[in-house]
């Protein structure tokens, strides 16, 4: 009998309790079987405090074998599992939250326009607008604003078109510069955090044997 599981990326648990397949996987095989499946344990989590678990797709598939010994397990998704727990995941302060995010939101807009600025700086922009003045107009002036504001509405249209983003509303439906590199970190952070758990886990294997 073949049963196919598509193990996720990544779970959060807010208590502690008994992790069964059906939180970590999908499982496809016929439904009396699925059931019996899904409801076995994979991990029994006690803590106190914010802490990460590992479960690889060799401890789901030994689990599945031990309730359907005659199974023959495919894995077509990840190969381990992250378990996150986290018990203050449900008891966040809302006003905390909005005011990190305004803090985060400031700090970006500031740091944002002094990098804007300190190019314009190095660039010489202000020289370079006299001289475009000067050959479009035929005289020298140290008022530019006839080039100043477009060049700033088409700096603000583009920042806008880069980050595909406007008032809180994606401009198209692909994926943003900063969705991007976030699933990029996301990734990467996933991949350091389940070499460290599977070097621990390692090294406590080799310490009780």
């Amino acid at each position: 009998m073949d049963v196919y599981m598509k193990p996720a990326t990544k779970i959060y648990v807010s208590e502690n309790k008994l992790i069964t397949v059906k939180d970590i996987a999908q499982i496809k095989a016929p439904a009396k079987v699925s059931e019996k499946i899904e409801s076995a344990s994979v991990l029994d989590i006690k803590a106190e405090k914010k802490c990460n678990f590992i479960v690889s797709a060799i401890d789901i598939i030994k689990v599945i074998t031990m309730v359907c010994p005659n199974a023959s397990v495919n894995n077509v998704g990840e190969s381990d599992v992250i378990v996150v727990f986290d018990p203050n995941q449900n008891r966040r302060n809302p006003i905390l939250t909005v005011l990190l995010i305004t803090f985060v939101a400031l700090t970006l807009l500031m740091g944002s326009a002094t990098a804007i600025m300190s190019f314009h700086n190095d660039a010489q922009i202000p020289k370079i607008f006299r001289n475009y003045y000067k050959v479009f107009f035929n005289r020298e002036s140290e008022k530019t604003h006839l080039i100043d504001i477009p060049y700033s509405i088409g700096l603000a249209f583009g920042i806008i078109v880069f980050f595909n983003h406007f008032l809180g509303k994606k401009l198209t439906d692909d994926p943003t510069p900063i969705e991007v590199e976030m699933t990029a970190y996301d990734a990467e952070l996933n991949e350091t955090i389940i070499d460290q758990l599977t070097e621990e886990k390692v090294k406590k294997a080799d310490e009780d044997a």
